[in-house]
């Protein structure tokens, strides 16, 4: 009895790696799924070539995309959008801004009282 129950713990284990490996799968499926679903005109993506552009098109009947790089306009196939590039915060860069003339402020001040000395 010992003998079979030992023959059949490979195969358990084997069955369940294949499950765990199958459930990673579907998951990255569906994150790639959500992200092709998510593309929209104006968003930044790259191709699987590596070419990044801006959509300026999408044709759902066809699935296809049409891609403005620099003024050059290319139609791909939906599938051949590697990832969709977030959109970046403008409100972040415009703080940055910000910070950056109060440190130049605070500089040119210490300059001046330096030369009044």
């Amino acid at each position: 009895m010992g003998g079979a129950g030992a023959m059949f713990l490979p195969l358990i284990i084997l069955a369940a790696m294949m499950i765990f490996m199958t459930r990673s799968q579907k998951k990255q499926q569906k994150q790639r799924q959500e992200q092709l679903d998510s593309m929209q005109v104006g968003s930044k993506v790259v191709t699987i070539g590596g070419l990044h552009g801006i959509i300026s098109e999408i044709n759902r009947d066809k699935s296809t995309v049409l891609l403005d790089c620099e003024g050059i306009y290319l139609e791909f196939n939906r599938s051949s959008i590697a990832t969709v590039l977030p959109s970046e915060p403008v409100v972040a860069a415009t703080t940055v801004d910000a910070s950056q003339k109060e440190t130049e402020e605070v500089s040119e001040v210490a300059e001046t009282d330096d030369k009044d000395e």
